[in-house]
């Protein structure tokens, strides 16, 4: 018999995210964000789930071969473009859009023998400072562009880095406004955070008039069943819903009497009698080995704690909540339990300090995963 752990992916719960998103965004086409293999999820997992998104944005050109394999013929972006004169050769043939950050992609579209001419996205760096001509470069880069007969239509493109938090997108956007009044072309703004918290300030006005409407956007975490601004808001202010569930089951139970200790490091000690479960799920599974005594898990849909620390392939459960748990009761590390409870990611991701986009990245690929 296999190991039982497993995790699920929910395909009406991304058509339900991916609805929610869609709704946020108003006019505007909404790109399915599947890069780092769907957050973890699988792109071949997560097709059926998004086939209403109006183009699929990733990052490699093997991600971008996997999608039209699937049979997808509309819009794929490449997020960070090229990284090599070569690839533009595939986007000829697979007929990728891609991003232009750089001078250097700028050079490689320039010396590119093609028939079909190129749809690129010409990012601006607004703050974010990761990719993107600053602002007093960024008109420059568009000139050149819109010279070379190997592109045929320029969107104008910037990233939030303050989304989630008080600081908010209205400093950027002003920015980005500004430097792209009288350009033509669309706009791609607003990842999840922004399209949740701030689709109405996505419609600004800058020297008295309206200035940046987005033609398209890039929800990704919140597709996934993911609240961009936790722990200030959950996934269900957001109306969202789990799409990956991690489930296993008790292994063994043991009964503890004060002052016993609990794994590695004894990092645990019972304060009183207690009883104990053990999950078939450690960190050679994806689950954060950084996950302390008190981080919480289902039982029989009922929410129960860890104790003690996380090892290589098990973890331990206080079952004092669920006295009637013992070896085969279904444990839920993250998302929906058979009883139809739920534990959202993002709260075992903050009792590791980290975020949910780092658990369903971290998924290992001994996991059994399956499309449900």
């Amino acid at each position: 018999m296999p190991r039982p752990i497993s995790a699920t992916i929910h395909t009406e719960a991304l058509r339900h995210n991916f609805a929610r998103a869609r709704l946020a965004a108003g006019d505007a086409r909404v790109w399915a964000v599947v890069k780092a293999n769907a957050y973890g999820h699988g792109i071949e997992r997560v097709y059926e789930g998004l086939r209403a998104a109006d183009g699929f944005a990733l990052l490699d050109l093997d991600e971008a071969e996997r999608v039209r394999a699937l049979g997808w013929r509309g819009p794929i972006l490449l997020l960070e473009g090229v990284f090599e004169p070569r690839d533009l050769e595939l986007c000829s043939r697979l007929d990728l859009w891609h991003v232009v950050h750089c001078e250097a992609q700028i050079d490689m579209l320039a010396m590119h023998k093609t028939q079909r001419p190129h749809r690129v996205f010409l990012k601006m760096n607004s703050g974010m400072n990761r990719l993107g001509f600053k602002p007093a470069r960024y008109r420059g880069a568009w000139t050149r562009l819109n010279a070379l007969p190997q592109v045929e239509e320029i969107t104008l493109m910037t990233h939030f880095s303050d989304a989630d938090g008080p600081r908010g997108i209205a400093e950027q956007i002003a920015l980005f406004a500004a430097v792209t009044a009288d350009l033509p072309g669309e706009r791609s703004l607003s990842n999840s955070a922004a399209l949740l918290r701030h689709s109405g300030d996505a419609l600004v006005t800058h020297a008295g008039r309206l200035a940046v409407v987005a033609d398209w956007v890039r929800p990704g975490i919140a597709v996934y069943g993911s609240a961009p601004d936790h722990p200030e808001h959950g996934i269900v202010h957001w109306g969202l819903q789990p799409t990956m569930t991690l489930a296993t089951r008790l292994i063994a139970t043991q009964d503890l009497v004060a002052g016993d200790s609990v794994g590695y490091g004894s990092t645990f000690t019972a304060p009183q009698p207690m009883r104990i479960g053990i999950a078939a799920c450690g960190y050679a599974d994806g689950y954060p080995r950084l996950c302390p005594t008190g981080t919480p898990v289902l039982v029989d849909g009922v929410r129960c704690r860890t104790v003690g620390r996380v090892s290589m392939d098990m973890l331990a459960i206080d079952l004092g909540p669920v006295p009637e748990a013992g070896l085969g009761s279904e444990v839920t590390l993250w998302g929906r339990s058979s009883r139809g409870t739920w534990l959202p990611i993002d709260e075992v991701a903050a009792a590791a300090g980290t975020v949910g986009y780092e658990l369903m990245c971290a998924l290992a690929p001994r996991v059994p995963t399956q499309a449900a």
